[in-house]
């Protein structure tokens, strides 16, 4: 383990920070946009086929706009942590203590 950190090869984990609150208002906005595009297409209802276009393209226009956001906020909360040594002997002393468990006989 020494020589590894003396060869400059350090083990990282990707750690994912995401909550429901980093996209809450992000969600809300877009369903906002979505009801005032079915309000806007309703009040086309004259014409069905006009309505159907407007509002299917309103949602086709918002959408790749949405899942940017979502992308973008989603890679700003990965994080890469170093791997420390007492991570290490944790996950080692779980790995082996899982693998001495005796499986109970049928």
């Amino acid at each position: 383990m020494a020589n590894e950190l003396q060869n400059g090869l350090q083990k990282y984990r990707f750690v994912c920070t995401l909550t429901f609150g980093d996209i809450y208002g992000q969600v809300i906005v877009w369903l906002i946009v979505i009801f005032i595009g079915l309000a806007a297409s309703l009040t086309l209802y004259n014409n069905p086929v006009q309505a159907f276009l407007v509002g299917g393209l309103i949602l086709v226009l918002t959408l790749p706009f949405l899942l940017f956001a979502f992308v973008t906020t989603l890679l700003n909360h990965i994080e890469m942590r170093p791997v420390t040594v007492t991570e290490k002997k944790k996950r080692k002393d779980t790995t082996v203590a899982s693998s001495t468990e005796v499986a109970p006989a049928n």
